[in-house]
């Protein structure tokens, strides 16, 4: 099943809304007790990572299930049309209380850095500069995400494939830490960033034993 679609804008109109949709989405697939906080908190990280990306930013928020045998997939969906111009809009949630910007901060805050520039690409897919590169392959995409179709097959960041690689990667003590501190990190099954032709993606999934 699919939710209604919630407006959200980076200075949290929409949140409260977007948790009543959340409780409701658990009610009716009969999450309760731990995997109903879990579902609140998962939401409340997606909003929080949407909090500020630019101070005009509009995007959508929908929650969607699909019934398995042993268990239900849930995915919290955040969508955001790319025709925003970065070149005229500064402010960041990188942005530190310095002025200066800084690095993105936690695995929330690099897959919101992903999220944004990715809305800077233009409807054919382009785009130009060096900030694309930086934020997905930082982030070990190591193919180009221009390849992302509206099947999230090949073409999409993956949380599962980051987390197998670094696991792999003997250099990446810091990046693993950073994840297990993280509550998307602990409690998502998968994260996917990926790129329609005129919307940038997130959508955030758990499985919830029944």
């Amino acid at each position: 099943m699919k939710t209604n679609v919630i407006p959200i804008r980076s200075d949290l109109a929409g949140k409260d809304k977007a948790l009543r949709e959340a409780e409701k989405f658990a009610e009716y697939n009969d999450l309760t007790g731990k995997n109903s906080m879990h579902l609140r908190l998962l939401t409340e990280e997606t909003l929080s990572m949407v909090h500020g990306i630019v101070s005009d930013f509009q995007g959508k928020l929908w929650f969607e299930s699909l019934d398995m045998t042993d268990s239900i997939l849930c995915r919290i969906c955040v969508s955001a049309n790319k025709d925003v111009d970065m070149k005229q809009e500064e402010q960041l949630l990188s942005v530190s209380t310095s002025g200066k910007n800084v690095r993105a901060k936690g695995i929330m805050g690099k897959i919101r850095e992903m999220f944004r520039v990715s809305m800077q690409c233009s409807a054919d897919g382009t785009y130009s500069g060096s900030a694309m590169q930086d934020s997905w392959y930082r982030m070990g995409t190591h193919y180009d995400p221009m390849a992302y179709n509206s099947a999230l097959t090949d073409g999409y960041w993956s949380l599962q494939r980051y987390r197998e690689n670094i696991q792999s990667n003997e250099e990446s003590e810091e990046e693993w830490d950073e994840l297990e501190k993280s509550i998307v990190g602990k409690l998502a099954d998968e994260v996917k960033v990926g790129l329609l032709s005129g919307l940038a993606e997130v959508i955030i999934e758990k499985k919830f034993m029944k």
